[in-house]
């Protein structure tokens, strides 16, 4: 089975910067088309960011275009999230998802992906 396991949240202040990491489990994260998505209480789960298997191709919230970037370390099997200039609509908890398939576009749909994290928390203080 395949495991995504995030780290980088937490406690910031408005206008601080954040990186949060997504590690996956087994051999062929390369192949893997990869998101973040995040869901603030009370609000539903959205796109933040993506980036197709091969790298190639990128996808960014309107709200967070300029400020946020996603990235990717095949030999790490790593995906991270780069957040600058955070700010308190921010607040929310993150979740790393999976895309099993060399798709030529970014999956932008919750119900493309096919393996999620648990979700790390970022809040973001004014």
């Amino acid at each position: 089975q395949v495991q995504l396991v995030e780290s980088g949240g937490g406690l910031v202040q408005a206008g601080d910067s954040l990186r949060l990491s997504c590690t996956v489990s087994g051999r062929t994260f390369s192949t893997y088309g990869m998101g973040w998505f995040r869901q603030a209480p009370g609000k539903a789960r959205e796109i933040v960011a993506g980036i197709s298997w091969n790298g190639g191709i990128t996808y960014y919230a309107h709200s967070v275009k300029g400020r946020f970037t996603i990235s990717r370390d095949n030999a790490k099997n790593t995906v991270y999230l780069q957040m600058n200039s955070l700010k308190p609509e921010d607040t929310a908890v993150y979740y790393c998802a999976a895309k099993d398939r060399r798709l030529n576009r970014v999956p932008l749909t919750i119900d493309e992906y096919d393996y999620w994290g648990q979700g790390t928390q970022v809040t973001v203080s004014s």
